[in-house]
C-alpha cells in the first residue's frame, strides 16, 4: 500500500482557474462496494469548471450540494490498488477506467488516488493507454446514452419523458453540432458505426479530422449558417446547446428530433408546428456501457482524440486551455 498522503488538486473557494490548488491530502479508503485506484490520468470535462465556478448559471433548486474544500474531476484511468472485501471481479493490479459518481460532483478524480464504486468502472481497453482511456468516460457515455442506449431508469432533471434514442441506420441522417469536441467526436463515430449519414458542424480547422472519423458532409459554421445549409435531417445532436439550439429545428424533417446536450429555450408551439421532438438526458456513471465502449475502442472502431495533456499539478493551465475553446477531442491531466 502507498504512504497515507497524496497530491490532489483542491478548491478552497469558487472562481477562475487560479483557485485550483495543488495540495497534500490523505489517501481515501474504499468503502463497501468500492476500490482504491492509483490514478494514471484524469479527463477534464465541463462539469469540472462548473464545479470550480460554484455553478453560478444553475438555478439553486437544481444545484447539487457544493462543499469546500473539494477535489474536482470525474474521469479516470488507472490501476486498482485495493478493493473492498465485497467487490467481485476487480482486484489489485487491474487496469480500469470510469466516470465516477456522476451526476453527483463528488468524483474527486484530480488526485493521485481516488476511491470509486466498482459499478462505475470497466477494464481499460488493452490497446489504448491511460491518457486516451481517461478521455473517454464522460464524453463517450454522453454520446452513448443520447444516441445508442439510455441504460437507466433515472428521471431527467430537464424533462418528464424518458429519453428514447432514435434507431439509427443507413437511411438516417444525423447532424452533429460541435462535432470536433469530446462528445461530438464520439457521436460522429457511433453514428457511423450504426451506418447513419453524418453531417458534422465545426470550425474549418477541424474538417480533415472529422472527415477521417467518417463524416459524410462538413459545415464550417464560421463560413455558413448550418441551419440554412442542412435540410431533411432526421436527428440533430447539439453538443453545444443552450440559447441558440432552437435554430437547428428548421433543419429537421417532420418526425425528426433535436437532442441538446445542454438544454436551451424551445417554443412548444414551434416544435408542434414543425412536427419534431426535443429530447435529452443527463449522463450517468455506467460501468457496463463503458465496457461496451471499451470493446469498440479495442477493435479500433472508436478512437479517442486528445487535444492536449497537462501534468496534474498544472490543472490551472488545463482549465485555461478549456476556456479558450475550439477543442479537438479531450484535455487530460497526467499522473504517474
Amino acid at each position: 500500500m502507498p504512504a497515507n498522503t497524496m497530491k490532489a488538486i483542491r478548491l478552497h473557494e469558487f472562481g477562475g482557474p487560479e483557485v485550483l490548488r495543488y495540495d497534500e491530502v490523505p489517501i481515501p479508503e474504499p468503502k463497501p462496494g468500492e476500490v482504491l485506484i492509483r490514478v494514471h490520468a484524469a479527463g477534464v470535462n465541463p462539469p469540472d469548471w462548473y464545479r470550480r465556478e460554484g455553478m453560478p448559471n444553475v438555478p439553486p433548486e437544481l444545484r447539487p450540494p457544493l462543499s469546500l474544500p473539494a477535489i474536482p474531476g470525474t474521469d479516470v484511468s488507472g490501476v486498482v490498488e485495493a478493493a473492498a472485501a465485497d467487490v467481485d471481479g476487480l482486484s489489485a493490479g487491474d487496469e480500469v477506467f470510469g466516470l465516477l459518481r456522476f451526476p453527483s460532483l463528488e468524483g474527486s478524480a484530480y488526485a493521485e488516488y481516488v476511491t470509486a464504486p466498482a459499478s462505475d468502472l470497466a477494464r481499460k481497453p488493452a490497446h489504448i493507454d491511460h491518457v486516451h482511456a481517461a478521455g473517454v468516460p464522460m464524453a463517450g457515455l454522453t454520446a452513448w446514452q443520447f444516441l445508442i442506449e439510455l441504460g437507466h431508469e433515472h428521471p431527467s432533471p430537464f424533462q418528464a419523458a424518458r429519453h428514447r434514442p432514435m434507431a439509427l441506420g443507413a437511411e438516417t441522417t444525423v447532424l452533429i453540432n460541435g462535432a470536433a469536441g469530446g462528445v461530438g467526436h464520439f457521436a460522429v463515430q457511433l453514428a457511423k458505426w450504426k451506418r447513419a449519414r453524418v453531417i458534422a458542424v465545426a470550425s474549418g480547422t477541424h474538417e480533415s479530422f472529422l472527415r477521417e472519423l467518417g463524416a459524410d458532409q462538413f459545415i464550417d459554421y464560421t463560413k455558413s449558417r448550418p441551419e440554412e445549409v442542412a435540410h431533411d435531417v432526421d436527428l440533430v445532436l447539439d453538443t453545444v446547446g443552450g440559447r441558440d439550439s432552437s435554430r437547428f429545428l428548421r433543419t429537421l424533417k417532420r418526425g425528426g428530433a433535436l437532442y441538446p446536450v445542454f438544454f436551451g429555450d424551445y417554443d412548444p408551439e414551434e416544435t408542434a408546428k414543425l412536427g419534431v421532438t426535443i429530447s435529452g438526458t443527463q449522463v450517468r456513471s455506467n460501468g457496463p456501457q463503458l465496457a461496451e465502449l471499451g470493446h469498440l475502442l479495442d477493435a479500433g472502431t472508436l478512437r479517442v482524440a486528445i487535444d492536449s495533456t497537462f501534468p496534474l499539478a498544472d490543472a490551472r493551465r488545463a482549465h485555461e486551455r478549456a476556456a479558450r475553446g475550439h477543442l479537438q477531442g479531450k484535455i487530460v491531466l497526467t499522473g504517474a
